[in-house]
């Protein structure tokens, strides 16, 4: 018999006795899972992403529902990025209860966000305009019925392989990549998307948000010596909008899953948290050449892969600490609408092509016109989630488009070293604009379905948890 295995088996069996989260050295690890299930849509699909109608006619790239399990040994948390255009409340809420089932991870601490992929199917959730765009078609009714138990099944797998990892995070730049849509016009006026090298634009009406934050999850390694990586969670701000066309795709934040793999191994999982992004694309107005395709979306993928592995050399260690959570619920006032207006929305859904820019503006009137009066009244209600792991690392849920302002505002404000904002969390109601946007005028403000101040009570609301939760952190008090 070997004379060292009494040994071995009893240090194998100290370490398998220890709480999650603790070595048999005494060293606190925190523990992880990540894993990837396959959501794409069957062909004839009804797609989402833009004004008119259209059937999922083939593959460029399949969708996915990414999920990270983070544990402390006392609390858990999961985040799930989603392939799809949004989040719908009746998605999450369901899928919420079967991952409390699966797993026994409440609720409150599982976060779904949307990439906000433009080549992806139309989830039914009784809204004008995706009514319009075959929302209760058999298709898209049976794709959303399936979907909760999808997003459970990655998070179950996440959850199934955790075991204890090392994190490192960094926040780095990708420059000249995202562009603010918006722009002041010499008539005076401000514009939404003008066009390629167009002689009226004066200057951008907005900014953006260069910074890339990134998560890296990794079994514990000598740090001099590459292994492959469990997880990298990414976050940047742009709307995914540049393959196009009626073939599903996961857009740029797919090409950049691929791009990632290349270098931290096939099974790491890539998940890309959107952040504020409402006003923010991929166009380049001062470069003439099209910007549309699958192309686009590698070219695009390749370079923010590029910004990531240039910041991984300054990544710092995340020290292992307390897993918290927070939740509210917050009411957004609704933009008013006339008994007029209701009127011709009716007429213009029926109507109203979105081939000419006019014929668009009405398009997007009316459906903003139809939800807001189909609410009688009641203020919007929306969830705003926040997670911290000790003072080091938050995250940050926002329910809609959120304008790059608003993310920036919270980021400036937040006592954490580095806060993660994912837009299209949760459920989503559309644009949020900032409250100067609303006197500008245009395509995000006249299409948001909550009124002029709704942002700022959103950044008030995620703030105020983001304290709460650094507090907490300071005072040694428990996960609530």
């Amino acid at each position: 018999m070997n004379p060292r295995l009494p040994v071995l088996l009893s240090a194998a069996l100290l370490a398998s006795s220890l709480p999650d989260g603790l070595a048999a050295d005494n060293t606190r690890f925190i523990r992880a899972g990540a894993a990837q299930v396959r959501i794409s849509p069957a062909d004839g699909t009804p797609m989402a992403g833009y004004y008119h109608a259209r059937g999922s006619e083939g593959l460029v790239d399949d969708l996915h529902s990414k999920a990270l399990v983070l544990d402390d040994g006392s609390n858990r948390v999961a985040l799930v990025t989603l392939d799809l255009i949004s989040t719908t409340r009746s998605l999450v809420e369901k899928a919420r209860g079967e991952i409390t089932k699966r797993t026994g991870i409440p609720g409150t601490h599982v976060m779904i966000s949307a990439t906000h992929a433009h080549t992806g199917p139309v989830l039914a959730d009784g809204s004008s305009r995706h009514d319009a765009l075959g929302g209760t078609e058999a298709k898209a009714v049976e794709y959303s019925a399936r979907l909760p138990a999808l997003i459970a099944e990655s998070v179950e797998r996440a959850f199934a392989v955790r075991s204890n990892v090392v994190l490192s995070a960094t926040v780095g730049r990708c420059d000249d990549l995202a562009f603010n849509r918006r722009f002041f016009m010499r008539d005076g006026s401000v514009a939404w998307n003008p066009g390629k090298r167009n002689g009226d634009i004066v200057l951008p009406a907005g900014i953006t948000d260069p910074e890339v934050a990134v998560l890296l999850v990794e079994p514990p390694h000598d740090p001099a010596r590459f292994v492959p990586a469990r997880a990298v969670y990414v976050n940047f701000a742009m709307h995914p909008d540049t393959v196009g066309g009626a073939l599903v795709s996961a857009d740029y934040p797919g090409a950049l899953a691929r791009r990632m793999a290349d270098y931290h191994g096939p099974a790491a999982v890539t998940l890309f948290a959107n952040g504020a992004c409402g006003n923010i694309n991929h166009i380049d107005t001062s470069w003439g050449r099209e910007q549309k395709g699958s192309e686009e979306a590698n070219r695009i993928g390749t370079l923010l892969a590029g910004a990531i592995f240039r910041a991984e050399k300054n990544l710092r260690s995340v020290e292992p600490a307390q897993l918290r959570a927070r939740s509210q619920i917050v009411k957004l006032p609704l933009p008013s609408v006339t008994p007029d207006e209701i009127a011709t929305a009716r007429i213009d859904v029926r109507t109203a092509k979105d081939s000419t820019r006019d014929g668009f503006m009405k398009l997007v009137t009316a459906y903003k016109v139809l939800d807001v009066a189909a609410r009688e009244g009641k203020p919007l209600e929306v969830e705003v989630q926040v997670f911290a792991l000790g003072d080091d690392l938050a995250w940050v849920s926002l329910p809609g488009e959120v304008f790059v302002e608003l993310g920036l505002a919270i980021k400036q404000r937040s006592p954490f070293r580095q806060t993660m904002i994912a837009e299209l969390a949760n459920g989503s109601i559309g644009y949020i604009p900032d409250r100067r946007a609303y006197s500008e005028g245009n395509y995000e403000p006249v299409s948001a379905r909550c009124a002029a101040g709704g942002g700022e009570i959103l950044v008030d609301a995620a703030v105020k948890m983001l304290r709460s939760l650094a507090d907490e952190s300071r005072n040694g008090a428990k996960v609530r």
